[in-house]
């Protein structure tokens, strides 16, 4: 749900509403973008052909702009009848004349103007063909549309109203309760699942749950906004930092008149999955040990894991559209972002002509810094977590893996950027900014240099009749930086946790090509299919547990510069 507000405050009069336009029409002084307009367009404006204006749905509900498939603007009354008045025919004197008083020509031209740098209104270009399957969410999220859910959510409103029910909560929340309590009392169970290899019909089958979760929790959302009258606009499948999942559109959400409806549409997807995950928590009480159990625990955990993650405000996810929605501060995170920077920049820069977002809210520049970094995190946390896994793809995964670390760079400069912006835009002067800029960059050369990182080869090894044991490498590894006697740590790994079950050191460098299972490499349980890889002889201090499993070289420290080097770029090379 994103929306875009053009007069934040309620104003008594269109007066006001006028006032109140051009105070935010830009927040510090600077060049408008209505500057670059044909005059003849805003003397005589014209709402642009992808702008609708929808009514409110009931009493009290706000009024509201949409432009495109993706962007919603509240208006006030006062407002919204502006708009709806603009068709090209009358010059300001005129749209005040068919408003009334107290609109004069100098309140449409001022809101007028506020209109255009808002993008609303016709500007005589062309207008952009824009995909209407495919949009790309900053800054990392590709969404790609598959189904406009509002007739079929429409023909389901008399489930949907049953479900709304107070006896269906009850039950909802023992659920959720219910599940939680089971896997507690099933822990060394859920640790075991957690910790082991499982086979791949066991995989494939929590992805398919998880995915078929995370549909039901998108149509939650659309089910509960259809329940309080609203429509939503399309449901389909994206990649959210690297990771498959569904979306859906409930925008339409900023036309419900009381806060609590949105928050509820917010966290419904939320409450939806969260009840599948304790579904099948309960039903772990009922299976066997197997390894349909390990998978149902595997599900539930990761279901849960989900609920929690996606409560997390500082990216676009339920959790801050539900506290966006309960603030009533619409774009509440690009504004928090706007006034982090500004701090930043002051900060850095100097500068005295720096405007807040959200003036008021002591919180706002802590919470904006959380969110700047917030991304950044994920997506290192990302790179971490599947960089090893996709380097023993081979060239497409090394390639993978190589692409998203240019992008975070990207971001990191990209951010950069914004700020010297924000600075020279309150009057920093530019000695400043080229020192602040000289300064970070040195302390950034001197971390790289100076900063040590602990260096390990992700491996596997293979257990032999006789007690002989072999690390296997793939391809892509460092071998280079293998030497006698490198420490090597066994592991049983499963798709969440390890847990060590022996030692050894690398006995020579001798290297053998060969083949291994794939389950020295992957957390799946004993499998036919075999990978090519190079083997090592072992010295054995700790036997391991199991005859295949994971492995991890430990080759001492280097420096975070020659570290990420060798961990995210050599590897294209080593093919």
């Amino acid at each position: 749900m994103s929306t875009k507000t053009l007069i934040r405050k309620a104003a008594p009069n269109p007066a006001a509403a006028a006032q109140a336009a051009s105070k935010q029409a830009a927040p510090r002084p600077a060049a408008s973008a209505a500057d670059d307009w044909d005059p003849a367009l805003l003397e005589r404006p014209r709402i642009a052909a992808n702008v609708e204006i929808h009514e409110p749905i009931e009493s009290g509900a706000p009024w509201v702009l949409q432009r495109g498939n993706h962007q919603h603007f509240r208006l006030q009354p006062d407002m919204a009848r502006l708009v709806r008045a603009m068709d090209g025919t009358l010059d300001h004197t005129g749209l005040a004349e068919v408003l009334g008083p107290p609109w004069t020509a100098q309140h449409v031209g001022t809101a007028v103007h506020k209109l255009a740098d808002s993008k609303v209104l016709d500007d005589g270009k062309p207008a952009e063909r824009r995909s209407t399957w495919f949009r790309f969410v900053p800054p990392m999220t590709l969404q790609f549309t598959v189904v406009h859910p509002e007739r079929l959510l429409a023909r389901l409103a008399p489930v949907i109203r049953l479900l709304a029910g107070r006896t269906s909560a009850a039950v909802a929340a023992l659920f959720v309760l219910g599940g939680i309590l089971a896997l507690a009392l099933l822990t060394p169970e859920v640790d075991a699942a957690l910790g082991r290899p499982l086979p791949f019909y066991a995989y494939f089958g929590v992805m398919a749950g998880v995915l078929a979760t995370t549909a039901v929790h998108e149509v939650g959302h659309g089910a509960v906004l259809t329940y309080y009258g609203g429509r939503p606009s399309r449901m389909g499948f994206m990649l959210f930092y690297m990771s498959p999942a569904f979306f859906c559109d409930v925008s339409d959400g900023w036309r419900l008149s009381r806060k609590e409806q949105r928050v509820r549409v917010a966290l419904a997807g939320i409450a939806t999955q969260t009840v599948i995950a304790g579904a099948a928590a309960l039903s772990a009480l009922f299976l066997g040990p197997s390894d349909l159990r390990d998978a149902v625990l595997v599900f539930a955990v990761a279901t849960y894991t989900s609920g929690v993650v996606n409560l997390l405000p500082f990216v676009k996810l339920d959790g801050y559209i539900a506290l966006m929605s309960h603030l009533d501060v619409p774009h509440l995170r690009d504004r928090a972002m706007t006034d982090a920077r500004r701090f930043l920049a002051r900060t850095l820069f100097g500068g005295r002509g720096y405007a807040r977002e959200l003036g008021g809210r002591r919180w706002a520049v802590a919470f904006g810094l959380a969110c700047m970094a917030f991304p950044l995190y994920v997506i290192a946390g990302a790179l971490t977590l599947w960089s090893d896994l996709l380097q023993r793809l081979g060239a497409v995964g090394t390639s993978t893996v190589l692409m998203v670390v240019c992008y975070l760079v990207y971001r990191l400069g990209l951010g950069f950027a914004k700020l010297t912006t924000e600075g020279r835009a309150a009057g920093a002067p530019l000695w400043r900014v080229i020192a602040a800029a000289v300064l970070l960059t040195g302390a950034a050369g001197t971390a790289l240099v100076l900063v040590k990182a602990p260096y390990t080869v992700a491996a596997g090894y293979v257990a032999h009749d006789g007690g002989r044991v072999e690390l296997v490498l793939p391809n892509t590894a460092d071998l280079s930086a293998v030497r006698p006697d490198s420490a090597v740590r066994f592991y049983r790994a499963g798709l969440m946790t390890r847990e060590q079950t022996g030692t050894a050191n690398v006995a020579a460098t001798t290297r053998t090509e060969t083949t291994a299972p794939m389950s020295a490499f992957f957390p799946v349980a004993a499998t036919p299919v075999r990978m090519p890889v190079v083997s090592l002889p072992l010295t054995v201090g700790e036997a391991p547990a199991d005859r295949v499993g994971a492995a991890r070289v430990d080759l001492g420290e280097l420096p975070l510069g020659e570290w990420l080097y060798v961990k995210y770029v050599a590897p294209l090379w080593r093919r």
